[in-house]
């Protein structure tokens, strides 16, 4: 059990990590609600919003799915030093901000 201690989980994710996946799922919404509209200018009301409905349903879960499987691809198991302390998000941000002035 004491060998659990030596190790850490680092998630590496960045947004550009997802950005592309969201940009695509825009995509497909936009889409979805431009054929909604050419649907309701056709006084069709019931299957815009029938089309609307059905591609957010079924594209959800990829998306999620798509989302999590990123997620998970981007978390590591790294041995950390027993000495060395982790830095805390104050002195990080402290050592930009004096890189950034100097």
């Amino acid at each position: 059990m004491s060998n659990i201690s030596k190790y850490r989980v680092v998630c590496t994710l960045s947004f550009g990590d997802i950005y592309g996946q969201i940009i695509v799922w825009l995509i497909v919404i936009f889409i979805s609600l431009a054929a909604a509209l050419a649907m309701m200018g056709a006084s069709k009301p019931y299957y815009a919003l029938a089309t609307v409905g059905i591609i957010l349903v079924l594209s959800l879960p990829f998306l999620l799915f798509a989302f999590v499987t990123t997620l998970l691809n981007h978390i590591e198991l790294r041995a950390s030093d027993s000495v060395a302390k982790p830095t805390t998000s104050a002195t990080s941000v402290a050592g930009r901000s004096a890189q950034a002035a100097g």
